[in-house]
């Protein structure tokens, strides 16, 4: 018991101490805020007018498509690949794999010319783009094994009863994939909205960054703004925190009947 204490207490402290400092009158960051004496919210009124709203609503923009485009392509790849019979469907099947085990620093430098011949750097929809590529590997590898675990039988009932494909995909399949789906979505929702290394490369203008670059306008040559920092992480944890507690039903659901066929 006291282990599991422990290490819970180990791992809300960062948690604890973010918030302590986002409303702490104090602008400092150090033990003397980890019991704050007077509570504000300037750090999260100045940091809102500093600019970083506009940074959250770039994020938002490349988050929803991200999350709305890659799950929707993902599962027509899925149902390709668990239903349909084409040369060379393992070879694919391994590919994905492959993408997606490559580390993403490995592919900075390709992508970034692939990007400049595309005139498409310092583009929100060029990074959402390469948020999408990323994304697809995994978002297929796992909804592959939904769309399998569903017995064609029930399909071909469908058929029987007069529905096309796209009725008996509309009516029967999706509802029985909305589980990988979610669970999908959720993790395409993370890796789009705190990912740094391609918005740090491939944004320069301070109009198109996203949350990830936005945090390091709080930090100076000299001196930091650790409470506007920390009001800032505080606004870019909470999407996240609402996400996985809205989807945590579905999301343990469809992680575990994935793997059961």
């Amino acid at each position: 018991m006291l282990a599991v204490v422990g290490i819970l207490a180990f791992t809300l402290f960062p948690i604890y101490f973010m918030l302590t400092t986002a409303f702490s009158a104090r602008a400092s960051s150090g033990t003397d805020n980890l019991i704050p004496r007077h509570l504000t919210f300037r750090h999260f009124t100045e940091a809102m007018s500093s600019g970083f709203s506009h940074y959250l609503v770039n994020s938002a923009f490349v988050t929803i498509a991200v999350v709305v485009i890659s799950c929707l392509l993902a599962l027509l790849g899925a149902v390709a690949m668990a239903r349909f019979r084409f040369r060379m469907r393992t070879t694919m099947l391994v590919l994905v794999l492959v993408v997606q085990m490559l580390p993403a620093e490995a592919l900075v430098i390709p992508l970034f010319l692939q990007m400049k011949d595309l005139r498409m750097l310092n583009s929100l929809i060029g990074l959402t783009i390469v948020y999408i590529a990323f994304a697809l590997p995994f978002a297929i590898w796992n909804l592959r094994g939904f769309v399998a675990a569903v017995p064609v039988e029930l399909e071909e009932a469908a058929y029987l009863d007069g529905c096309s494909w796209f009725r008996m995909f509309r009516s029967v399949l999706l509802p029985l994939v909305t589980p990988g789906l979610i669970a999908t979505s959720a993790f395409s929702f993370v890796m789009a909205w705190e990912e740094f290394t391609f918005a740090m490369t491939f944004l320069s203008e301070d109009s198109k960054m996203t949350v990830g670059i936005g945090l390091k306008q709080f930090f100076g040559a000299h001196v930091n703004d650790w409470g506007g920092l920390m009001a800032a992480s505080t606004m870019v944890t909470i999407p996240v925190m609402v996400v996985f507690v809205l989807a945590q039903r579905k999301l343990a659901a469809g992680l575990v009947a994935g793997a059961v066929k």
